[in-house]
């Protein structure tokens, strides 16, 4: 069994660490209650934006240059992550599933990456092509920053630098669940059993120049949209991972204080026993 003072120095470590665990989950709460509000007034307006670019890009006949679907031979995939750890499963995750699209879903495919985030960079660096990191942006997170990201994205696929760019970040859903997501940003994706004739529209100037003009702006929107939800969905996380290793540290430090209780007793009784035991030499 341990001595006396190592017991303590334990449970001092262990309630120190709780505490900061404990501050941890409360910021990560409080930054959570700003991203999700934030996310979840933009989801509506994202989601619809895309469905009428989906459904107005895959009625043109002659298609445009973002719905180019050629041969696939080299694959961006954009990794949206965080900056810091400590949130659990949440950066774990975006890089396990960009390692499926790379040696699975696109294997024999030349696959790079850029990273939105220093996690990624740094894991994924060591084994693929990291092209580009943008892990400033989450120092100001803004749509104009976040607009020139998809527009550097939009660029290399016009140009044919990449044949298909698909984006990997976490949806949030709740402070506790976060859904992995793997999405198709270039080329579009027509939406599927729609019909634009079937719609009551009016186009002004014309079906094609307006596409031309909202395409852009739905892509900058749809990356928008990812990152605010994986920024959101990193600060759940980590208060969920913040409060459960709050607890654990509680229930440890409960433990070492049963142990300290018992060690300081047993101690005690040998002392005790040390002293009838002397008293009774004595005597005799």
């Amino acid at each position: 069994m341990a001595n006396l003072k190592e017991i303590r120095n334990r449970i001092a470590s262990v309630s120190s660490t709780m505490q900061i665990t404990s501050a941890m989950k409360m910021v990560s709460a409080a930054k959570l209650k700003k991203a999700q509000d934030a996310i979840t007034a933009m989801r509506p307006y994202a989601n619809k934006l895309t469905e009428l670019l989906q459904n107005l890009s895959g009625s043109l006949e002659a298609g445009n240059k973002f719905s180019d679907d050629r041969k696939i031979n080299k694959v961006l995939v954009v990794a949206i992550n965080s900056n810091r750890g400590l949130c659990g499963a949440f950066n774990t995750n975006i890089i396990k599933q960009g390692i499926v699209l790379a040696e699975e879903t696109y294997a024999g495919k030349q696959v790079d990456f850029m990273a939105i985030g220093k996690k990624a960079n740094d894991i994924l660096g060591k084994k693929y092509n990291i092209i580009a990191n943008h892990s400033a942006v989450y120092d100001d997170l803004t749509f104009d920053n976040v607009a020139a990201i998809a527009e550097d994205l939009m660029e290399r696929f016009t140009d044919g630098s990449y044949d298909r760019i698909d984006v990997v970040y976490n949806k949030f859903k709740n402070a506790a669940t976060q859904i992995i997501m793997s999405e198709q940003f270039l080329p579009i994706v027509p939406a599927e059993g729609t019909e634009i004739s079937n719609k009551d529209y009016i186009f002004e100037p014309s079906k094609a120049e307006i596409v031309e003009q909202l395409i852009p702006k739905s892509l900058k929107t749809q990356l928008y949209k990812g990152i605010r939800d994986s920024f959101a969905s990193e600060h759940g996380a980590r208060m969920t991972a913040m409060h459960k290793a709050t607890d654990n540290a509680t229930e440890l430090r409960d433990q070492l204080k049963l142990t300290y209780n018992k060690a300081r007793q047993a101690a005690i009784t040998n002392e005790i026993l040390e002293i009838v035991g002397g008293a009774e030499a004595l005597n005799n």
